[in-house]
């Protein structure tokens, strides 16, 4: 009976990426000097693995530049080649067009034969020239054949760790596989590729017995065990997790409505269905939940190979890589966090020769680091690099027609770098220079509900912050009331909320209506003006003001009543209607009506750039 291969094509990819991420960090983990065994084994067991399920699919280009990175690092670690800077080069070289053809398969598209077998070629030629004439100790000689004979042509057998008897790894041992089980992610001796902890640390359960369904594993981790799940029936568990949150809500508006004094059964009930229902909605965001060094495990590279094409010294700290952040959005923050980490090397940080004479070290250093605050997540890149110059950028935004003024706050100029077309680059090159890339930050952190803040320090660097929400799904927020129209503040955008007096307020030519609050001067913006609706507070110290902080900059934002704070699940407007401004979704409240989530950022940007144009 005859098997399609291509319904595990996409698994093949999955992996087949994850290996190429563990070869990139364990080369740019690796000491030239004295490299670690286990690093080279874990690179050379991600290559075969590549290698062996590009041969079952028919992938050529794919496994001839595996398979030649196999060549270069069976040589290693048998001790017949040094490590290099060139091998490193050429090998990150090699896994960038592994990865390019194995993006034109998955697309469909016709892969670049040419490329393939250019790199596979200076591969092979470093495997040959580089080979030392004597290898070091008998165990290398006798893994390794000499150049040239007709054993270094065939395929690299895989790997088993070896360990003594109280169980320390003292070496590898190799064994000739049955050649109908070489397909790479299907190998039963190598680790699991989605342990990319294991990986990275070249195999540290190589010798662990197969891992078989209905079996368990030899060091009894089974409840380690993972399966891969379709993202699509992920998101319908959480769908369906959002219609019995609304189901609820409306189950427990209809008992208020009729409830009496007394306790009932319902009420009981009712109590229990939410407490369990909360459970639920965890357990299911959490599936979706992964860590961020998903995406972070692929700075390193960057930032080595822009530092090299600057002629910079720069060094790369990251922290909080176990911080969990829901998939949805690690997709769509990498982006963002790419141009920041290119934007910081190319501005911020200086050449050797200016650190130095400004009495810094060469070496420039650049942190990312995540962490948990509350029911949001901060990621930071921070320098230590030349800062940002506030007088340049608001020179440069008034050639570029930008409104600004210098009573601006550092808080507020700090965010022009973010302005469409803004550049502080004196010429356009490869990296930098157009004016795209942190406007392109913005908008994608504002469209998953984020916030951008930047802070400066002349000489000193930069830390830019951006804080989401642990997942699109579910949000908390704090119903208000216009009218009859019910709306959602998110509550990460909410500084303080008050009732103002007539005192406070007062009106400023050209500028509307402001409020003091704490010694600061706010502009006051009516909700029911803004959506065109009829609001029950006649005078403004008959309604309630939320204080909204984004972007540098606070509004006041002015409503009848303020309803409580609640757990809503978001709904996109703009896949069920169309995109409204000023609003980042909807929700269904527990009367059934349809409440409009307010794209905080949005009104403040939009009120503070008013006011701007008016100075």
């Amino acid at each position: 009976m005859a098997i399609d291969l291509k319904q595990f094509h996409d698994v093949f990819f999955e992996e087949a990426e994850e290996h190429l991420s563990a070869i990139e960090r364990l080369l740019l983990n690796l000491d030239v000097t004295r490299p670690d065994p286990e690093d080279v084994n874990g690179i050379f067991r991600a290559a075969h693995s590549i290698k062996g399920g590009a041969n079952m699919f028919g992938f050529t280009e794919v496994s001839a530049v595996t398979h030649a990175m196999e060549t270069v690092f069976d040589g290693v670690r048998g001790g017949v080649l040094d490590i290099s800077g060139e091998i490193i080069d050429t090998v990150l070289r090699g896994s960038d067009v592994v990865r390019g053809a194995l993006a034109a398969q998955r697309a469909g598209h016709d892969v670049d034969a040419a490329s393939a077998q250019t790199i596979a070629s200076q591969l092979e030629r470093i495997a040959s020239a580089k080979r030392r004439a004597s290898p070091k100790g008998p165990a290398a000689a006798a893994e390794s054949p000499a150049p040239g004979s007709a054993e270094v042509a065939q395929p690299p057998v895989p790997v088993r760790g070896v360990s003594d008897e109280a169980g320390r790894q003292t070496g590898v041992s190799a064994e000739k596989p049955d050649s109908s089980h070489d397909f790479g992610f299907f190998e039963e001796n190598l680790p699991a590729p989605s342990d990319t902890a294991s990986l990275a640390r070249g195999g540290e359960h190589a010798g662990a017995e197969p891992m078989t369904l209905g079996g368990t594993h030899a060091h009894g981790a089974a409840e380690n065990l993972s399966i891969r799940v379709s993202t699509r029936k992920i998101d319908r568990l959480i769908d369906l997790v959002g219609e019995l949150v609304i189901g609820h809500s409306i189950l427990r508006r209809e008992h208020e409505v009729r409830m009496s004094d007394s306790v009932d059964t319902m009420a009981l009930g009712l109590a229990n269905v939410e407490r369990n229902l909360r459970d639920l909605q965890d357990a299911a965001l959490a599936i979706r939940m992964i860590p961020i060094a998903f995406v972070f495990n692929r700075f390193p590279r960057m930032v080595r190979d822009l530092a090299q094409k600057l002629g910079k010294k720069v060094e790369l700290t990251m922290a909080g890589e176990a911080t969990e952040l829901d998939k949805a959005l690690i997709e769509r923050v990498t982006d963002p966090l790419t141009h920041l980490i290119r934007n910081a090397i190319d501005h911020g940080i200086e050449t050797p020769e200016a650190r130095a004479a400004a009495g810094k070290p060469e070496t420039g250093k650049v942190t990312l680091r995540a962490n948990h605050q509350g029911g949001s997540i901060v990621i930071e890149v921070i320098d230590d690099g030349r800062g940002l110059p506030r007088d340049s950028i608001l020179a440069m935004a008034r050639e570029r027609g930008i409104a600004v003024s210098d009573s601006m706050s550092d808080s507020q100029v700090w965010q022009i770098i973010f302005e469409p077309g803004f550049s502080t680059a004196k010429e356009v090159t490869d990296v930098s220079g157009r004016g795209v890339g942190m406007d392109v930050v913005r908008r994608n952190i504002h469209e998953m509900g984020g916030r951008v803040e930047v802070q400066t320090e002349p000489n000193a660097g930069t830390r830019i912050s951006i804080k989401l929400p642990l997942t699109l799904a579910i949000l908390e927020g704090m119903s208000v009331r216009v009218g009859k129209e019910i709306f959602i503040i998110p509550l990460s955008y909410i500084a303080e909320s008050l009732q103002p007096t007539a005192a406070l307020l007062s009106t400023v030519a050209g500028r509307g209506q402001v409020v003091l609050v704490r010694g600061e001067y706010l502009p006051v913006v009516s909700l029911a003006d803004a959506f065109n609706l009829p609001g029950d507070a006649q005078r403004s110290d008959e309604g309630i003001l939320v204080i909204l902080e984004a972007e540098g900059g606070k509004t006041a934002l002015f409503m009848d009543e303020l309803m409580g704070q609640h757990q809503v699940v978001i709904k996109s407007l703009e896949t069920n209607y169309r995109k409204v401004p000023g609003v980042s979704g909807a929700t269904i409240m527990g009367d059934g009506r349809v409440a409009l989530i307010l794209d905080a950022a949005h009104i403040v940007g939009l009120c503070h750039s008013r006011l701007d144009r008016a100075a």
